[in-house]
């Protein structure tokens, strides 16, 4: 890094990119809702974001404030990074072609494709899509995107935690879901030590928690339920240092927690969410994370792109 990120580069990337994203809303809610304690809650909406999640903000972040080649631009992505660049591409005008590995859910696939991408299906793992986009960058002068490693990115993500900030300047904690670590590096620019982060991962994918171990990104298992958009093999390595300074812990959840809080997501608010997207909600509701009674804690519902039939299946598993 160049230099310190701070709040202000934010503020000044949210001033080009807001005309193109949506401020997303906030929904009021007491633990009581869920269950649990009457603690106060507040659920933030990001996976009514364009494309589905939270990564348009940092998909408009590169393409506005980076020169754009004629080759247009390339991405590796689990899904959700490649779905909003390939959006972004598409509403500014730029080829994109987008790597994805195999496990990427089809319902992203398929709208990387509908959004006009070239959507190249290769490998196990996001490492694997990577290594391909690298290849593709070399050989057609492409200008990569990377979905979390990435100045602009981590800039563009911490506009999600500024918008967050003025809607509720109350939070006590933010709870967000890792995997590369684009989004809470984002918000650890912005909050610096002001709020109390809370990073959520699978116990399948504990990428960062590996990290913080070590002292250093550091293989990971890369598998589970939100294998798609939670396991990358390692953290980024300019979010890593954000993370261990102001980061106050990284809380892992089951499996089985993801799919119960997909669940009640649905169940309780109409809410469907994608796996990933479920994770931090999953750390209140299984109790793995406890916000004290007069605690205000804040849950980033970072992404919506799964099958239309998500929310059916959510309600049978409930009933």
């Amino acid at each position: 890094m160049a230099y310190a990120l701070t709040p202000s580069d934010i503020t000044r990337v949210h001033e080009v990119i807001r005309p193109h994203i949506r401020e997303t809303p906030v929904l009021q809610v007491s633990g009581r809702d869920v269950g649990l304690d009457p603690f106060r809650l507040t659920l933030k909406l990001e996976c009514l974001q364009h494309a589905g999640s939270f990564k348009a903000r940092g998909a408009f972040a590169n393409l506005l404030t980076r020169p754009v080649p004629p080759a247009g631009v390339t991405a590796a992505s689990g899904g959700n990074h490649g779905v909003a660049v390939a959006y972004a591409a598409m509403r500014l005008g730029v080829r994109a072609r987008i790597f994805v590995p195999t496990v990427a859910s089809p319902a992203k696939i398929a709208r990387i494709r509908e959004y006009g991408a070239d959507a190249i299906v290769t490998g196990d793992r996001y490492a694997d899509a990577l290594a391909e986009s690298e290849r593709y960058v070399a050989e057609s002068g492409a200008m990569p995107i990377h979905a979390f490693d990435q100045t602009e990115t981590l800039l563009g993500q911490g506009t999600l935690a500024r918008e967050l900030d003025a809607q509720v300047p109350s939070a006590g904690s933010v709870l967000v879901a890792v995997g590369g670590g684009g989004l809470i590096g984002g918000i650890s620019i912005w909050y610096a030590g002001k709020t109390r982060i809370i990073g959520v991962e699978p116990f399948a994918a504990p990428t960062l928690t590996e990290a913080l171990k070590a002292g250093t990104p550091v293989d990971a298992p890369a598998d589970g339920i939100a294998a798609d958009s939670l396991a990358p093999r390692q953290v980024g390595q300019l979010m890593f240092p954000l993370a261990q300074q102001h980061v106050e812990r990284v809380v892992l959840v089951e499996d089985s927690d993801i799919i119960r809080a997909q669940e009640v997501l649905w169940d309780v608010f109409r809410l469907v969410v994608e796996p990933g997207g479920a994770a931090a909600f999953a750390a209140i509701l299984s109790g793995r994370y406890r916000p004290s009674v007069d605690e205000h804690a804040a849950v980033i519902l970072c992404g919506a792109n799964t099958h239309r039939s998500t929310a059916e299946t959510a309600s049978r598993r409930a009933r």
